[in-house]
């Protein structure tokens, strides 16, 4: 049987990134667990899972009122498919999620929710995803079907390999090719390097959330970039947003944008660069904090991707 909703809204013991108050707290009381499985409470998964494709729809829309239509289409889909890969990875982690303080409140690792009504959620939540994709071309749909394989085995990837981030990467770095698929009905160059730039850049900034786990993770047996680096985490950041910056910068020149976009490029670059620099693995809100800067780093992208065509 299911915990009652209201034990969402106890504190965890321990660092958690649960955010039961606020407009979650407001909710129908059985609404509140579900909301919070999906992590509409956090969007910041939304948005990082949005980012890439808003570059793409950015660099290659014909015109205003098309960029704006499929800017909303891809928010909405970010929104409910975001929650839905939350919805799988939570099925699989549930035993684990237990034992981390961290997500011991999750949901389904509570009680809250049970697996049959996860799994029920998880259909209304794809099918809403799916109305979405069908207001798409040919191309865009075949990739978004194809996109369910990474999101499937991210979970699996935490527990054989070091590099789970790397596979989170080309999961939530698929809105690239989706999105300029939508927009031109293909992909070519410009979307292998967007795409390239999208998964160098998550796979610095998960790395960075990680390590709110780490020694949890440590103990249980999920593996991460995090637990492969360790205190040498600050080179390897530097590195994947060095190529974050270099790859957005050849995307760029294979559009064809104009000289604005390479200069508004520094503001992103920066905001990267200050990562590196204040970055503290044994701080787990500060992590938390550095990880969610990453939304007004995508922003800066589109903005100068928007510059460079103006």
């Amino acid at each position: 049987m299911a915990a009652p909703a209201a034990t969402l809204l106890r504190p965890v013991r321990g660092f958690t990134d649960i955010r039961a108050e606020g407009w979650v707290a407001r909710l129908p009381p059985a609404w509140r667990p579900y909301a919070l499985l999906a992590r509409f409470d956090r969007p910041i998964g939304a948005w990082l899972l949005f980012l890439p494709g808003l570059w793409a729809i950015c660099l290659a829309a014909p015109g205003w009122a098309e960029g704006v239509r499929l800017t909303l289409l891809f928010a909405l889909g970010a929104l409910v498919m975001r929650g839905a890969g939350c919805v799988v990875n939570d099925l699989w982690d549930r035993d684990l999620d237990r034992r981390v303080a961290r997500t011991a409140g999750r949901p389904l690792a509570s009680g809250a929710v049970t697996p049959r009504q996860a799994l029920a959620f998880l259909a209304a939540l794809s099918a809403v995803g799916l109305l979405v994709l069908l207001q798409l071309n040919a191309a865009a749909i075949a990739l978004g079907v194809l996109s369910l394989v990474p999101v499937a085995l991210y979970p699996l990837a935490k527990r054989v390999t070091d590099f789970p981030q790397l596979v989170l990467g080309l999961t939530f770095g698929w809105g690239a090719p989706l999105g300029h698929a939508a927009v031109t009905g293909g992909v070519d160059a410009v979307t292998a390097a967007l795409y390239a730039a999208a998964i160098a850049w998550i796979l610095g900034y998960d790395t960075i959330y990680a390590h709110q786990d780490r020694e949890d993770d440590a103990l249980v047996g999920i593996r991460s970039t995090a637990l492969r680096f360790g205190e040498r985490t600050r080179p390897f950041l530097a590195a994947c947003y060095a190529a974050t910056v270099a790859l957005l910068a050849l995307a760029g020149w294979l559009a064809g944008l104009g000289w604005p976009f390479f200069a508004a490029l520094a503001l992103p670059a920066a905001l990267l660069a200050r990562q590196v620099a204040v970055l503290d693995i044994r701080d787990p809100a500060h992590c938390l904090r550095l990880f969610k800067a990453n939304r007004e780093v995508g922003l800066a992208v589109a903005l100068a991707i928007l510059l460079g065509r103006a």
